[in-house]
């Protein structure tokens, strides 16, 4: 069994579940606790649900995985949604190694041993891939682990903001 199934989301954030509040805040926590800087800028007196509701709205790519052997997606924000052309019920659930092609799932998979020995990488680049088969190219995307304040693994997550269309 997983040690994060409560932590990991199934239904789509919305106002009804508080924006998936217990996820976000393992993602915003562990991303500041690793890299010492904050993945959304804070705003005075936001409830936690409200920065919950901005971080799935955000204009950056966000997603995450839980720890089986099989990674799979248990959060995708709607730019990730877009992105990968799969509405949340696409994404959560499969298994993230179909983000990218399978010739890039041995450099993939590399990277993601490293995030695990090391904590985070925020220079990775890579092809990935959307639903529609395009490829796409994204740049200095930030992977890291999603540790609770304990310190227990969670799975991993991983942002980017920079992206561009690969050749065929």
């Amino acid at each position: 069994m997983n040690t994060s199934d409560a932590l990991h989301p199934i239904a789509e954030p919305a106002v009804a579940n508080a924006w998936q509040l217990a996820h976000a805040e393992l993602i915003l926590g562990s991303y500041a606790r690793l890299t010492g800087r904050a993945l959304l800028e804070p705003l005075p007196d936001e409830p936690a649900a409200a920065r919950a509701q901005r971080l799935y709205s955000a204009p950056f790519v966000l997603l995450s995985h839980d720890t089986q052997g099989d990674p799979c997606f248990n959060y995708a924000n709607l730019t990730a949604q877009r992105l990968f052309e799969h509405p949340w019920a696409g994404l959560v659930g499969l298994p993230s190694r179909y983000s990218a092609e399978p010739v890039a799932r041995e450099a993939r998979q590399k990277l993601l041993e490293t995030v695990a020995n090391r904590g985070y990488t925020d220079d990775y680049s890579g092809i990935r891939i959307a639903r529609s088969g395009r490829r796409f190219l994204i740049r200095a995307a930030c992977v890291w682990n999603l540790l609770d304040a304990d310190g227990r693994l969670h799975g991993q997550a991983a942002t980017f903001a920079h992206w561009e269309s690969a050749p065929a």
